[in-house]
């Protein structure tokens, strides 16, 4: 039967739960647990089909949201990475009293480019998609080396992604075909400006999943919400930049009410 991955440490007073993104686990967070763990209690999840959360189908975000409830604080802090980003928004969307504040990190409401919005080509998710049945493991390490493309420590944030993916089961392949297909289809852009709860959304300057240029275009659509742009970072800043990333994290997490 199929379990949940989900551990919990830290003494701090505030609950964060942490997802991760595509193709990856918890193992992404390691290099900022001990900045984070004094002031938050930090959970640490993989999401259904990921890492050790082995045996779940795929899933839309709507299914995910439904499998991470239970094991939930009755309120947190709801941070999300990329496709995390995604689950974590959804969640807040649909039950805002589990949520006391939402951290989009290098993620978007709409990960697919389209008119007047950038993005990523529809046409490289699809390929991406079909890659995975003939060659599962060079797809993985070509999207994960895309996530660090332009930082100063380059391959060195890749070859700690790629551990990461190597230190447990790969997923299969269908459930990574179906988190392609969630950032291929899913649209945020209008449920999100009805978000309740406070927004920090982080991004890296060099990112080319989820280009700067999204940032002003949700700072009109959403003036409720903080968005901070880290210099010199990609699509993982909290690999290349932890000071940086857990400084704006703190800041934001620290002044939300308990």
């Amino acid at each position: 039967m199929a379990q949940l991955y989900w551990q919990t440490i830290g003494t701090g007073d505030r609950d964060l739960v942490m997802l991760h993104g595509w193709g990856l686990n918890a193992g992404v967070w390691q290099n900022i647990i001990a900045r984070l763990s004094p002031h938050f209690r930090l959970h640490l999840v993989d999401l259904p089909g990921y890492g050790r959360s082995e045996g779940f189908p795929a899933m839309g975000v709507e299914e995910m949201v439904a499998n991470l409830l239970p094991f939930a604080p009755a309120r947190a802090i709801w941070l999300g990475w990329s496709l995390g980003g995604l689950v974590a928004s959804s969640l807040a969307l649909q039950h805002p009293e589990r949520v006391s504040g939402l951290v989009s990190v290098a993620s978007s409401p709409c990960f697919t480019a389209q008119d007047e919005w950038p993005g990523i080509k529809p046409e490289t998710l699809t390929q991406f998609q079909q890659q995975l049945s003939e060659d599962f493991q060079r797809t993985v390490e070509r999207f994960l080396a895309l996530q660090t493309l332009g930082t100063e420590t380059a391959r060195q944030d890749a070859r700690q992604l790629k551990s990461v993916v190597l230190s447990l089961p790969a997923p299969e392949v269908s459930v990574l075909q179906g988190g392609l297909e969630i950032l291929r289809t899913v649209d945020l852009r209008e449920p999100m400006q009805a978000l309740q709860v406070p927004l920090l959304r982080i991004y890296g300057a060099l990112d080319g999943l989820v280009p700067r240029k999204i940032a002003p275009l949700l700072d009109a659509r959403w003036p409720e919400s903080k968005a901070v742009i880290i210099d010199k970072a990609a699509h993982a800043p909290f690999i290349s930049h932890p000071e940086d990333f857990c400084e704006q994290l703190l800041d934001f997490g620290v002044k939300l009410p308990l």
